[in-house]
């Protein structure tokens, strides 16, 4: 099968199409012909090394071992079965749940050996994949393409909306909503638990596009007076920030809280190191959340409100497989709206 591996941590350089043997599932695994699978900022930093220090990177303490085939939003058809899985299997059109770990239900995307396909195993840069057959759900939507947008993004979003508890009366700023998580972000707060979403983008451009998502208003964060926009529009501070971007945005996220405010941030985009002054966690009396991924339950909620058509899948742009370079470097481009999906 055609592939494409990461030889190791550096520049898009590292990542090689090659042709290697189809992986032959075990005990308890199916072998899926990937149909569709899109690009996420953590291939990325996984190929970077950002996770960590350039010998040792990933989601586990001991890094990535390469080569690696990277990706994790994977739709696909079960091809062949393992033992101790039914042939009933085969055929099936599937979306794969990213990752495995032996955490109690709700909890498993914090359990410590918590692994993830594309990092710690083998994911879907590739024309065929083995996945623990648990793992693989129905696919929400009738395409591979549209399938395959939600399963890291969508997981991540839908845990950070569930994490602030968001609510029809609230509002929601989200940061990088024009983004894969942040995109699916505006959907999940304001079309599905009905909370009033300001998004935050670059190119005021794509002020139609993101109120269709659902976002009430849309502002720059090229915009001097932000903070205060966001304040006046809202008629005051808001409930909750949803962030993705980091540094470049954190002061004014913030400052636009109110009192007993939520901040949930799942990405640093704009900078993985800021400056916190700590009389303004507590005199606000700010809540934080860290969060990335979610539970098995949350990925069957989200799959749920995707098929009853709640969200929708962004795609900006296809690339074929042997363009992985291409598309990883695309994906770092500013300006796009949703998701980028390489097609075997």
């Amino acid at each position: 099968m055609k592939a494409v591996q990461v030889t190791g941590y550096g520049d898009v350089d590292k990542l090689q199409v090659v042709d290697i043997h189809i992986p032959s599932p075990n005990k308890g695994e199916v072998l899926v012909k990937v149909k569709a699978c899109a690009i996420n900022n953590t291939e990325i930093w996984m190929r970077e090394g950002a996770y960590g220090t350039e010998e040792k990177s990933g989601w586990r303490p001991e890094g990535v071992q390469f080569p690696r085939i990277p990706g994790s939003d994977i739709t696909g058809e079960i091809v062949k079965v393992g033992t101790d899985v039914s042939e009933n299997m085969v055929g099936k059109k599937v979306v794969l749940f990213p990752f495995t770990s032996s955490g109690e239900e709700g909890s498993e995307h914090i359990s410590d050996d918590m692994s993830f396909i594309g990092s710690e195993y083998d994911g879907g840069y590739a024309e065929y994949v083995v996945w623990p057959s648990e793992l693989c759900y129905d696919m929400p939507l009738p395409t591979y393409e549209e399938s395959a947008v939600f399963s890291v993004s969508g997981l991540t979003a839908w845990h950070m909306v569930e994490q602030i508890q968001a609510k029809p009366s609230e509002t929601i700023v989200v940061t990088g909503a024009n983004g894969g998580v942040g995109s699916l972000n505006v959907q999940i707060a304001s079309k599905v638990f009905g909370s009033k979403v300001i998004a935050i983008v670059g190119d005021l451009g794509l002020e139609d596009k993101m109120k269709e998502l659902g976002a009430t208003h849309v502002l720059s964060y090229r915009s001097p007076n932000l903070a205060e926009e966001i304040i006046e529009l809202n008629g005051g501070p808001v409930d909750s920030v949803l962030d993705v971007v980091g540094d470049a945005l954190f002061s004014i996220s913030l400052h636009v809280l109110k009192k007993g405010g939520k901040f949930c941030i799942s990405g640093s985009a704009g900078g993985q190191k800021t400056e916190l002054d700590f009389r303004t966690l507590y005199l606000k009396h700010i809540t934080f959340y860290g969060s990335v991924l979610g539970t098995r339950e949350e990925f069957k909620r989200m799959l749920d409100a995707i098929a009853e058509d709640k969200i929708k899948p962004v795609i900006d742009r296809t690339f074929p497989l042997e363009q992985a370079g291409e598309a990883q470097t695309y994906f770092k481009h500013s300006g796009k709206l949703g998701k980028i999906v390489l097609l075997p």
